[in-house]
């Protein structure tokens, strides 16, 4: 079945790129070119169709092209279950970034629902040795894939935290202000920790049903010794805590506090304590079952970054990859410095040249 695609890519102003326009037939995508030539720059941009900062986690204002800082634009047409869309999403100067779905202004969130993409950048080979934070942040993300909504729920969440954080560091003592704040993060954190549950059931299935050639993660979210989870008296426990959070000045249970362990399966070990390969494979294999999932349930693979992966693996694994991409009709955007790097695909894919031209991304399709 086909996936989510895109099938006109549209930048103006976008980093390296002053204006580009790339036609696409939804095969998967290879991208070669030099390093700072502007290849993840047009990932980033597709990973803009999606709600959030895109895989940079970067600001509006970080992204327009210098020096003349007029703010950028990325325009795409895109196509799922649902039929086609037209997307626009863009920032002016300091302001924040906006969007619109078929010519209506619509929220982030609303993304979510009309086209799913997953990504596996290089900023993400270090997810299972640095902090929690950005694997609950990858966790959220498979969870939104599933559930457009998720999104929305965790926003709602640290927003109310935030408040109550605020009243915290104020010593404010009056419990009249804290009862709304905290009836709203409890409703948000049942939300989240149903969607997390679900995605890491999906990932689970997806797992255990694919023939990859890329190793089988076990995951669990776990909690600080002690601490509730999102179902467990979260409510008791923020309503109790109050001096103590007051004294740390923060909120210390909830969902925000959950950590995500990973193990190889097939050797026992937490990946945190696996090879940088390892790592590797364990990250891939974990997308492939996000979109395997996805292809599944709604039905349609998602659209597929993959920034210089082809480059850390060996030729079987990399035709593994390749064949599983095309096999569940996926629409992957794929870099790397060599043409080669992508020759298993041959006519299965579109190729295309990046290469900076004084300062200017300039980009080529050749062969089929």
């Amino acid at each position: 079945m086909k996936g989510f695609a895109v099938s006109t890519l549209i930048l103006s102003h976008f980093r390296s790129h002053l204006t580009a326009r790339i036609t696409l037939d939804g095969r998967p995508v290879a991208i070669s070119g030099p390093n700072g030539a502007g290849k993840t720059n047009i990932l980033e941009a597709v990973s803009l169709l999606s709600p959030g900062q895109g895989f940079r986690r970067a600001g509006p204002g970080e992204i327009a092209r210098t020096p003349e800082a007029l703010g950028w634009k990325v325009l795409a047409q895109v196509a799922g279950p649902d039929g086609a869309h037209e997307i626009e999403t863009w920032a002016e100067g300091t302001e924040g970034r906006q969007v619109r779905i078929d010519g209506k202004t619509a929220t982030q969130g609303a993304l979510g629902r009309v086209v799913r993409v997953l990504w596996l950048v290089p900023a993400m080979d270090r997810l299972w040795s640095d902090g929690a934070e950005g694997r609950r942040r990858w966790l959220d993300r498979a969870a939104m894939s599933f559930a457009p909504d998720h999104g929305e729920a965790v926003m709602g969440y640290d927003r109310a935290m935030r408040e109550r954080n605020r009243l915290l560091r104020d010593q404010v003592r009056d419990a009249h202000w804290y009862g709304a704040l905290e009836g709203q993060m409890v409703t948000a954190a049942g939300l989240i920790g149903a969607n997390r549950a679900v995605a890491l059931d999906r990932l689970a299935q997806a797992q255990e049903i694919g023939n990859s050639a890329f190793p089988r993660a076990d995951l669990a979210l776990v909690f600080p010794d002690g601490e509730p989870s999102e179902c467990d008296a979260l409510a008791m426990a923020l309503s109790q805590n109050r001096r103590r959070d007051m004294a740390a000045g923060r909120t210390l249970a909830g969902p925000h506090r959950a950590d995500l362990e990973a193990v190889y399966a097939a050797k026992g070990m937490a990946a945190a304590q696996c090879s940088t390969g390892e790592q590797k494979a364990l990250l891939i294999s974990l997308i492939l079952a996000n979109a395997r999932a996805l292809a599944a349930d709604p039905g349609a693979a998602p659209i597929l970054l993959l920034d210089e992966v082809a480059a850390h693996l060996d030729p079987d694994r990399r035709a593994a990859l390749y064949d599983e991409i095309v096999g569940m009709g996926a629409q992957a955007l794929m870099t790397g410095t060599e043409t080669g790097l992508f020759d298993a695909l041959g006519p299965r894919a579109q190729a295309f040249l990046v290469a900076d031209d004084a300062g200017t991304s300039r980009i080529t399709q050749y062969g089929a």
